[in-house]
């Protein structure tokens, strides 16, 4: 039973992941492989561009379409930048986090309403969550200024 419902969403999601990869392809190499490299700055706008591009779209999409979508076409052209992988993802999941706390569709904000009483207004926990998405991108400038921060310890463990 399980084999068979394996091999039924399989069967069912291979042509879209096959698809998926040649569009990805195409715009790798031809939209944002061109683009990217007249952004301003080099690595840094670059770098700072996808990061700004994730953090609005986590205001209305969930992190697994981020990751699925986004990623894929940015981070090949940012890794051939001579960006380290590890901090690149790093970057990605500091920044992905905030995209549960920020409304229009943050989930730990659905979360919050759930178990908040009544008298708490829902305009009330989006103010409440103001200071950690503050926190977040304070976390994530310092993670950008200072990679150590966020590599020293896979370091020390591999």
């Amino acid at each position: 039973m399980v084999l068979t419902s394996l091999l039924i969403n399989f069967f069912i999601l291979l042509p879209d992941i096959e698809e998926n990869a040649v569009n990805q392809e195409i715009l790798c190499k031809n939209f944002f492989g061109e683009n990217f490299e007249q952004i301003p700055g080099g690595i840094i706008g670059a770098m700072l561009f996808v990061m700004i591009l994730i953090f609005v779209l986590g205001f209305f999409l969930d992190f697994i379409q981020i990751v699925f979508t986004i990623i894929p076409i940015v981070g090949p052209i940012l890794l051939q930048m001579d960006i380290n992988p590890l901090w690149f993802g790093i970057m990605i999941a500091v920044n992905l986090q905030t995209s549960f706390l920020t409304p229009p569709f943050g989930f730990a904000l659905f979360y919050f309403r759930g178990i908040a009483p009544v008298s708490i207004k829902t305009i009330d926990i989006y103010k409440g969550v103001l200071p950690f998405v503050i926190i977040q991108i304070i976390v994530l400038l310092l993670i950008a200024k200072f990679p150590e921060i966020a590599l020293w310890l896979p370091e020390k463990l591999y």
